[in-house]
């Protein structure tokens, strides 16, 4: 279990580097658009740069996190009661207490991940940035989705579709057709 953003981003780059001789995207719903975004700075860093960004379910990483919104410390129950408002957990692994038992501890260490996060400021990316959120999403505001604006100098575009905080499930189609206009367009 990894519970550190920088910890984790070291361990993809290193799996990832020899794969990038070509170009790339990334793409990062919730927890894993803040692990793209370290990552493409991190890559960055190397001189190497995605042809896009793609940050989904996500606040901007600058914005400040409220501490009394953190669940990771919370005990068992009222950690999953949490977790299942967002209706991240399907009702299957709810209901198997055995493997809840096996999925908790990644799952609070997921949003240890999120919630110690700090952001440090770097100058923005050149590469264009989108931005997707969940019309219903109780966890992320457009406000918060389109604030990810100031972390590109490139062209920047938001997108809200139906949907939760899971929304890349309940809207899947019309996600990955937005991701294939925005790399169609500018890459083929």
């Amino acid at each position: 279990m990894i519970d550190s953003v920088d910890l984790l981003v070291g361990r993809l780059l290193d799996g990832l580097w020899s794969h990038l001789d070509r170009p790339f995207a990334v793409f990062g719903h919730s927890m894993g658009a803040l692990i793209g975004f370290e990552l493409v700075r991190r890559l960055r860093a190397k001189g190497l740069e995605p042809v896009h960004f793609f940050a989904s379910g996500c606040p901007a990483p600058h914005l400040p996190k409220d501490p009394s919104t953190h669940r990771h410390h919370l005990p068992d129950q009222e950690f999953v009661a949490a977790v299942c408002e967002m209706n991240g957990v399907p009702d299957e692994v709810l209901k198997n207490r055995d493997l809840m038992d096996l999925v908790l501890p990644t799952l609070r260490g997921d949003f240890k991940l999120v919630e110690t996060y700090r952001y440090r400021p770097h100058p923005p990316l050149r590469c264009p940035v989108s931005a997707f959120g969940g019309f219903y999403d109780k966890e992320v505001r457009r406000d918060e989705v389109e604030a990810w604006s100031s972390h590109t100098v490139g062209p920047f575009d938001v997108n809200m579709l139906p949907g939760d905080h899971f929304f890349l499930n309940s809207s899947r189609l019309p996600l990955l057709r937005l991701i294939s206009e925005d790399l169609g367009k500018r890459y083929l």
